[in-house]
């Protein structure tokens, strides 16, 4: 398909996008995007992007990509109260849409933070794994002999790369090039759903996605010589920091756990109670069906008819049943209370995601009873462990931003004597 072809594709695409005709968008999809995005999925996206950003004021005329390709990608600008953002679709010679995604950060590139000094460190690739599921990591030393402590970094829910990749921000190798300054050996990967989204089976589950590549992370750092293998912890990121205490559960030798924003509240519940603060940043009839959708949805999860052959589409963010009936079946603050490991728990006061009220308050109260758990809250943190202030909404995520230095100098004192 020419330029000209591609245009009037994207055009139209635009045009739907203007009147929220969702369900008009998915016919224009070929037939894999269809599979994989619902016209609720695709409903909840917009909105929860829209919300972030204050509402929308303007959709922009589509403008190509430069490069030949098929398909051909093209960017439509959307211009919101708070900021802008970009949605990208790829058109092929059969003009139907082949890919989309919305892009909050419009290409900005990530800087190291101050308080990396990569003359402290090294990295190497590594392979964790076998088979056709292996995925890649880096391994990042401190220089010296040590041995030192160790941690494997464990990203949240999604489709993640080893640094957490979201625009321009990487708080993952933040954490990794933090730490390792302060003499941390650190191990993260790309998780499965990124390195291989092709190759997963239809009831791929949480414990798929985190297990088998983080307990041969741990293994891996067993086996080097500049780490203490009586030092190696886990460190997991809201989903990540909700998997750990399943892994920790899996393998003995792993001495304790850092958990950053770690969700304790049912996902199904925490994705609606999400939905409905953002819905009250830019109110409206597409937020609220928004938020009606993922309600009815969460609902089916909760409910007693969720069965291993309900269709993604009717299920929040488009997980498998598998995946949802795994993650029903696991109560991380129950594994975790049954440890004997030390624990450091963090959280953001800004974080609207996972809160003090919904998820740190049940940390607490399962772990009351246990010694050696250290929980802190970072009263201007977001999410990410960004520092901030006011109102929290998704628009910041947007701009380039680091984990506090005081959050890495936290980990890093409270990693070395253990």
């Amino acid at each position: 398909m020419d330029e000209a072809g591609v245009l009037d594709v994207a055009r139209g695409f635009a045009a739907l996008l203007r009147e929220e005709r969702f369900d008009r968008i998915t016919e224009l999809f070929a037939p894999p995007l269809r599979a994989a995005v619902s016209i609720e999925t695709l409903r909840v996206a917009w909105a929860t992007e829209a919300a972030g950003h204050g509402g929308i004021r303007e959709i922009q005329e589509p403008e190509i990509e430069a490069g030949e390709a098929d398909p051909v990608r093209a960017r439509i600008a959307i211009t919101c109260v708070n900021g802008r953002f970009t949605v990208v679709t790829s058109v092929g010679g059969d003009g139907l849409l082949h890919g989309l995604r919305l892009d909050p950060h419009g290409g900005t590139i990530w800087q190291p933070p101050l308080y990396a000094q990569q003359d402290r460190f090294t990295e190497r690739e590594v392979l964790l794994g076998t088979g056709p599921l292996a995925v890649p990591g880096t391994l990042t030393l401190p220089k010296g002999r040590g041995p030192w402590p160790a941690v494997v970094l464990l990203a949240g829910g999604g489709p993640f790369d080893r640094d957490e990749t979201s625009g321009p921000n990487k708080p993952l190798k933040d954490l990794a090039w933090g730490l390792a300054s302060r003499q941390v050996a650190v191990l993260r990967f790309d998780k499965p759903t990124f390195a291989h989204p092709d190759r997963l089976p239809c009831d791929f589950t949480m414990a798929d996605e985190y297990l088998p590549p983080a307990l041969a992370a741990v293994q891996l750092l067993l086996q080097q010589p500049e780490v203490a293998p009586d030092r190696i912890h886990l460190l997991g990121h809201s989903m990540g920091g909700k998997a750990a205490p399943r892994i920790a559960a899996a393998d003995p030798t792993i001495a304790g756990l850092v958990l950053l924003a770690a969700d304790a509240e049912p996902m199904h519940q925490a994705a609606v109670r999400t939905a409905r603060y953002l819905a009250t940043l830019a109110p409206g009839p597409s937020a609220d069906q928004a938020v009606a959708a993922l309600t009815r949805q969460a609902e089916l999860v909760a409910g007693p008819h969720l069965a291993p052959d309900t269709p993604p589409e009717l299920l929040p963010l488009g997980f498998s049943a598998a995946y949802w009936l795994d993650l029903r079946a696991y109560d991380p603050v129950a594994t975790a209370a049954k440890l004997a490991c030390q624990m450091l728990i963090l959280q953001g006061g800004r974080d609207y995601q996972v809160t003090v009220a919904d998820d740190l308050a049940l940390w607490q109260r399962a772990l009351a009873h246990r010694t050696g758990v250290t929980i802190r809250i970072h009263q201007n943190a977001n999410h990410l462990f960004f520092p901030g202030s006011g109102h929290p909404a998704p628009a910041e995520y947007a701009r380039p931003g680091h984990v506090a230095s005081t959050v890495v100098d936290e980990i890093a004192t409270w990693l070395a004597p253990q």
